[in-house]
């Protein structure tokens, strides 16, 4: 653990001892009077919402697996500095996800192997093929989490782009006539031009035509466009070439450039929110869930599970202020890969057991429950009858009260129980007729939308938020690359040379956005930024590409 991180972990010791106590330490798994039911505990490192203990969801994949598990999730810290102190404590949770601190939980030696297990419990053994469960494997052999995230059961079904792109309220692009929009200066100048026109809502409240967040690990909203505006896909942490198969670090590209001056033009206009490098995530969201802000980049499951919900609420769905996905690229002729065919599994991070759970077979046996299709079905459709219903064919849908009711705070944290930072599919449920989640329905998904999102779509030739962006196929063996940069310490060079980057795009790019001579600020932030020896982490990126396109190789 670095230095400061452990200093942090110590610190931090007092404003998580609460937590820890909610999750047991190393108590043995409880009983309930009430039928035997077994207890655990989870800690996830991200914020979240923790929902009632009488949810009526929870209760009956209680009644179903014989156990249940209290959620706690991150308040207060970041994710390495939570983890420290744990470590610092020597006690967990029974079940942890440590996101960027899975490596620290590792070290330490918190995690449980799985490696043994694994075949015994066949919905976990049926969430990866060989290949991907080998790829999970540690330095010393072993498995110790399940990535929960991407994974695809059956045909893929996309319809909600749940990724990265440049978003716009639908009233925005009703009011322009819906032009097609695919390159950064469109985008910008259409923004303008509405805040130029529109400077209010309907009941007089001030727009703000963009915003960015910059917390802590969620700055990829400011820094990592240039890799999409170059026509890249997602790879986090560095572009690859797919013909040449070389690395490339998108912070420096001529693209970089003209993204961030862009930026720095758009703040001296007034039209990037100047809060942006100052607002928390919590404020962002609640920001957006104002309808006031016309647009922004992030990652689609970072905002609108919370964000759509609140709109929809308000009745400013009615307004146009729903977000659609734009295929934006620095110029025309790029073809864009903001959206790609296939599963990620990003390797990083995932559910782990812990050292502390005196039960690891109970653990695992909730885990391969709630992989099964009866319970896959209360976590992501809900109860029959209550939340969807089933026509004379076998397929689910919702009629709009249940829409409605569903996107009601107070009836989630009663009712729903998704579960939602454990394993879990997208795709097609085992009965070939019916989405995994009822967000990938396509009936559903599109009977589910406002109208205003339904007349943006149609004008725009497309059924789906996907087809906004059009569909790349998978990329290389190699992908998702942040994968491996994700777990970077301090421990080589290329891992020191990760951590100073980051530090510096922190301190710096805000600046850049913000400064009166632009050009000067971004020799400044280049001298900064090729003090950290960017090559020495480019170097061990090049090194993990070439292995993973070996392995992959093999595999042939």
């Amino acid at each position: 653990m670095k230095k400061k991180q452990l200093v942090a972990a110590l610190l931090g010791m007092t404003v998580l001892s609460t937590m820890l106590a909610g999750c047991g330490g190393k108590e043995k798994p409880k009983e309930t009077e009430e039928g035997g039911v077994k207890e655990f505990t989870a800690f996830f490192a991200v914020p979240g919402t923790e929902i009632n203990d009488d949810n009526e969801v929870q209760q009956k994949i209680a009644e179903i697996t014989g156990a249940k598990c209290k959620e706690t999730w991150l308040t207060g810290q970041t994710a390495e500095e939570a983890v420290g102190t744990m470590i610092a404590g020597g006690e967990y949770p029974d079940f942890i996800d440590g996101g960027d601190g899975m490596v620290q939980l590792y070290e330490a030696g918190a995690l449980v192997a799985l490696d043994d297990y694994i075949d015994d419990y066949p919905n976990i053994k049926e969430f990866y093929t060989e290949e991907e469960w080998d790829k999970l494997r540690q330095d010393d052999g072993h498995i110790y989490w399940i990535q929960q995230f991407g994974n695809i059961y059956g045909e893929e079904k996309a319809t909600t782009h749940n990724d990265e792109a440049f978003w716009i309220q639908t009233r925005v692009l009703e009011w322009a006539g819906y032009p097609e929009v695919t390159t950064m200066d469109e985008y910008f100048e259409l923004i303008e031009s509405y805040q130029e026109a529109n400077p209010t809502m309907e009941d007089g409240t001030e727009n703000i035509p963009y915003t960015i967040l910059c917390e802590d690990w969620r700055y990829f909203c400011l820094e990592n466009a240039p890799q999409f505006l170059d026509g890249y896909p997602n790879d986090g942490s560095v572009i690859v070439d797919p013909d040449e198969l070389k690395v490339i670090d998108y912070n420096t590209t001529p693209t970089a450039v003209k993204y961030f001056k862009k930026l720095n033009e758009e703040y001296h206009k007034g039209i990037v929110d100047p809060e942006s490098f100052t607002q928390t995530y919590d404020e962002y969201i609640a920001k957006l869930s104002t309808g006031r802000v016309l647009g922004m980049i992030d990652q689609w499951w970072n905002f609108a599970y919370t964000v759509n919900d609140s709109l929809k609420q308000q009745g400013l769905t009615d307004q146009g202020c729903n977000y659609v996905p734009l295929p934006i690229t620095i110029e025309k002729g790029i073809k864009n890969q903001w959206h790609n065919s296939g599963g990620v599994l990003n390797v990083s991070s995932g559910l782990a057991v812990t050292t502390s759970c005196e039960d690891v077979e109970g653990a695992l046996q909730f885990i391969d429950d709630l992989l099964s299709q009866e319970v896959h079905d209360l976590r992501f459709w809900g109860v029959e009858g209550e939340d969807y219903n089933v026509d004379e064919e076998g397929l689910y849908y919702k009629t709009e009260e249940m829409r409605t009711q569903g996107s009601d705070t107070a009836y989630k944290a009663s009712h729903t129980c998704t579960y939602s930072y454990f394993p879990q599919y997208s795709g097609t449920s085992r009965d070939g007729i019916n989405a995994m989640k009822a967000e990938f329905q396509p009936t559903e998904f599109y009977d589910g939308l406002s109208d205003k999102v339904k007349e943006c779509l149609a004008a725009y030739g497309a059924e789906t938020y996907v087809d906004m962006l059009g569909t790349s196929e998978a990329p290389g063996a190699w992908y998702p690359m942040y994968s491996f940069s994700n777990n970077l310490t301090t421990s080589t060079p290329g891992g020191m040379a990760w951590t100073k980057m980051g530090e510096i795009k922190h301190e710096y790019l805000p600046k850049v956005v913000m400064a009166k001579d632009f050009d000067a600020a971004w020799d400044e932030y280049m001298t900064a930024y090729e003090g950290c020896d960017p090559q020495a982490f480019l170097d061990e990126m090049q090194a993990e590409l070439d292995r993973r396109m070996e392995e992959a190789a093999k595999f042939e």
